[in-house]
């Protein structure tokens, strides 16, 4: 099965560096990386060409505020792969990464992942490259007692179990509990996506249109959300939080939407062209 990981960047080429140089150890190979910058910088499309080692595609748009929703469904049009992973920009996957969304996919059902937050001086680490994502996954526990002590990492997050494994699928797979996307690590099938006409553009610069928004459309469409946790893991990168402003209206518009089981957006992939991409 081929795969689209989609990753949305503004910026930030040193952390994208990070990202591509853990693709190239990905245990499972049969990918494209699809960057979906909320941008269109001279010096990102210059790195993506420079990119021999992984199949890469960057999409670009006008800077006119945060409008990653809609550089994510750029993202999602220019996409060949079957199954599509979403990750940040700042989000480093582990060498399983890929290997665990594709193991653990099926039909109906959407995956959702969480992330280790790293504490600023390992997040340094890594951009200095002090210190390889890889090699920080292979020698996890050795850090474990640094990453305990902070509250803010959520060490359990960044523990690795084999998805096919027994301790996996006993006691992680087979919970009933519906897992609630996190838009910074999430799958779904291609055409689940186009079915409801990707991420809704409408909720501005909130963070609304990531993971809360999308979380009950999918629902209402027909799938299950079902974890990928301690199986498709990251590490983020740490920064000062962002600050997008009073949500509220857009929530309260959301939950309208949900009443109404509008899960169809009207603001989506269906008001692309292909210059877009």
């Amino acid at each position: 099965m081929k795969v689209s990981i989609i990753v949305a960047v503004y910026k930030d080429i040193q952390a994208l560096d990070l990202i591509i140089k853990t693709l190239e150890y990905q245990t499972y190979k049969n990918f494209e990386l699809v960057v979906a910058e909320d941008n269109n910088s001279e010096a990102m499309r210059n790195y993506t060409e420079s990119v021999k080692s992984i199949a890469i595609k960057h999409t670009s748009q006008e800077d006119i505020g945060v409008r990653k929703a809609r550089s994510q469904n750029n993202g999602v049009l220019a996409a060949e792969g079957e199954l599509l992973i979403f990750i940040d920009g700042d989000c480093i996957p582990y060498s399983t990464f890929v290997a665990a969304h594709v193991a653990l996919a099926k039909r109906g059902i959407v995956r959702s992942g969480r992330r280790l937050n790293l504490p600023s001086d390992l997040s340094q680490a890594l951009r200095e490259e002090r210190l390889a994502s890889l090699e920080l996954e292979k020698s996890f526990w050795r850090y474990a007692p640094k990453l305990l002590m902070d509250k803010e990492a959520r060490f359990k997050q960044g523990i690795y179990l084999n998805p096919t494994g027994w301790i996996y699928q006993t006691f992680i797979e087979r919970q009933k509990r519906s897992s609630a996307i996190l838009g910074c690590n999430f799958a779904c099938f291609r055409d689940d996506m186009i079915a409801i006409n990707g991420f809704d553009e409408s909720y501005g610069e909130s963070a609304v249109s990531d993971d809360m928004d999308l979380d009950w459309r999918f629902r209402a469409y027909g799938l299950k959300l079902k974890s990928c946790k301690n199986a498709a893991n990251v590490f983020h990168l740490y920064h000062k939080a962002h600050d997008r402003g009073d949500a509220s209206a857009q929530v309260a518009l959301m939950r309208d939407r949900e009443t109404k089981q509008e899960f169809i957006c009207e603001l989506g992939l269906s008001t692309h062209s292909e210059q877009d991409i």
